[in-house]
């Protein structure tokens, strides 16, 4: 089989679990990928965008994920044609603050927890160069209109702004300052954030603690 441009284009894999960053370099060399550099941090990652300069980015989303964003826009405006696979454990990135508006043009976002096949990864990877060139939307691979999916479809921008506060331990007087309304919008607004998750106030269980657990489990946190 011949060899296109997207099969020897050089790859740069950056992923902050080092176990996993090496898994998956090896992984993709065994499906014809050529990995020409492995990242564990973004000031890695950067450095090895310019002294490499693959074409293409894999990169898993797992905890600086602003970082990562801010790294990949200034890469596109070097690279306009630079291609890009995003992995994520998180099945809405608007949980990490993130407008799917603002993710970079003709990125492939991998849903992780529902592709368990390295070649369909493989497959983006080849693919990246050519979405970027047609510069559309990001699109998703493995969501899969999971009951989790249906849930978090319901959350309107402002409640999932809302639960990311709770997460961080604001109290509702200071999430009200912060989004400049009043302490009963919030209070209003944690109470649907409950009711989405299907959680009811219990005297056996602190409300606001068992939402934080169920944001970060959605996130892909081992936190139980």
């Amino acid at each position: 089989m011949a060899l296109t441009v997207s099969d020897t284009a050089r790859v740069l894999v950056v992923n902050d679990d080092s176990l996993e960053l090496t898994t998956m370099a090896n992984s993709l060399r065994m499906q014809g990928i050529h990995v020409a550099g492995e990242a564990h941090n973004m000031l890695s990652a950067e450095n090895l965008y310019h002294s490499l300069k693959p074409e293409i980015f894999l990169i898993d989303m797992q905890h600086a994920v602003d970082e990562a964003l801010n790294l990949l826009q200034r890469c596109r405006k070097l690279d306009p044609q630079l291609g890009i696979v995003l992995m994520t454990s998180c099945p809405d990135l608007r949980l990490f603050g993130i407008s799917e508006k603002n993710l970079p043009k003709g990125c492939t976002v991998i849903l992780k927890r529902n592709i368990s096949d390295i070649g369909i990864i493989a497959e983006a990877i080849r693919t990246s160069t050519d979405s970027a060139k047609a510069g559309e939307k990001a699109v998703w691979q493995g969501l899969m209109n999971t009951e989790l999916d249906r849930t978090l479809s319901e959350f309107t921008d402002v409640q999932i702004e809302t639960l990311r506060l709770v997460a961080q331990g604001l109290t509702n007087s200071e999430i009200a300052r912060v989004r400049y309304v009043s302490e009963k919008s919030v209070e209003q607004a944690v109470a649907r954030i409950a009711g989405h998750m299907r959680l009811t106030p219990d005297k056996s269980h602190n409300l606001r603690v068992a939402i934080t657990s169920q944001y970060f489990r959605w996130l892909g946190s081992s936190l139980k």
